[in-house]
């Protein structure tokens, strides 16, 4: 299925959507779809990232990962109330980078549009920029400051996980590139080699622990996660808002995609989403089946990247902390030599 199919469908379920759900008030695409050309062929491996706005605040739970006539939706909830002030949709590096050209599937009023188009007129310039990259740096503080020692240690490891991930974020915000989820650390990779900034590259694989690891060790780590996975798919009771995400549906996603990733030669970019599939998987166990909890691959993985327990976790918090000064500085470098990048006037 090409994408112009699967924005068809896409656009043909929202539509549905919309007639049955009074707080409905636009939808819009976000994600790797929002990049591709309209003939690419869209991999089984991956999904199609729809951001619902709702006029209710709180919103219902996040409907996750829907399939439609062969198309994998992942499906969120967004307040209208946070979307409605374009300058701040402006400053927030996923808001921003989702609006910054039009991939609006749906917008009765009008109101998304007169957002988006503020977005995307000024989405280039270097204020805006400098303000997304403060936006991921909070993201990366605010995980590690909340990482305390009585939640579960899916959830500790989980806190250090994404603020390690977003210093990926970091840096390809600054060069106006989607910050991607899943992919994130493959995305980063192409764009330092770009900028012949490999050794930053290393630098982001250090402190995530993987460098030292080859194809070989991370497929057979890929293996057990595989085991867990279907483990966790198989007990999950209590909802979470990652609960579709470890469904068999789901599974080639995070399986099969892990698995691409190391065929073709990125399995240090597999790592990433590895772990946090492992941590969701230990979430539903911690709740919904304790006994499960021995399963062993998660921390023989764990320990690979040189985490054994909370002291190791620690160190590799402090090793976020210390680069964060360095990884500012490659930013700002990055905003300085990419030409698109317009003066603030």
């Amino acid at each position: 299925m090409n994408v112009r199919e699967a924005k068809q469908i896409t656009f043909e379920w929202i539509s549905q959507f919309s007639i049955t759900h009074p707080s409905f008030h636009s939808a819009y695409l976000a994600g790797s779809i929002t990049e591709l050309n309209e003939l690419d062929e869209l991999s089984v491996s991956s999904d199609v990232d729809v951001f619902i706005v709702v006029d209710s605040d709180p919103v219902p739970p996040k409907p996750g990962k829907i399939r439609t006539s062969g198309v994998c939706l992942d499906v969120t909830y967004i307040p209208w109330s946070v979307v409605s002030h374009a300058e701040s949709a402006l400053r927030s590096y996923h808001l921003a980078n989702s609006l910054k050209k039009n991939t609006i599937l749906l917008d009765p009023t009008g109101e998304l549009q007169h957002v988006q188009s503020f977005v995307e007129s000024h989405f280039l310039k270097r204020n805006g920029v400098e303000a997304r990259c403060e936006d991921a740096f909070s993201r990366i503080t605010n995980n590690l400051n909340t990482i305390p020692s009585h939640q579960t240690w899916a959830e500790q490891v989980t806190g250090w996980l994404f603020a390690t991930g977003v210093m990926t974020h970091v840096l390809l915000v600054a060069d106006l590139r989607n910050p991607t989820v899943r992919l994130r650390y493959l995305k980063v990779k192409d764009m330092l080699q770009y900028y012949e900034l490999d050794h930053v590259y290393m630098d982001l694989l250090n402190v995530l622990g993987c460098q030292h690891l080859g194809p070989t060790s991370i497929t057979l780590h890929l293996e057990r996660l595989e085991e867990t996975f279907d483990a966790a798919a198989s007990v999950a009771k209590t909802p979470l808002f990652f609960s579709t995400d470890l469904t068999q549906e789901a599974k080639a996603i995070s399986i099969q995609g892990s698995r691409e990733l190391i065929q073709e030669g990125h399995h240090y970019e597999a790592i990433f989403w590895m772990v946090a599939t492992y941590a969701r998987c230990h979430q539903v166990f911690a709740l919904d089946a304790p006994h499960l909890l021995s399963m062993k691959g998660f921390n023989e993985l764990l320990h690979d990247l040189g985490i054994t327990g909370r002291t190791g976790l620690d160190q590799r918090v402090n090793e976020v902390r210390e680069y964060l000064p360095k990884l500012r500085k490659h930013a700002e470098h990055i905003m300085s030599v990419n030409p698109a990048i317009q003066d603030n006037q």
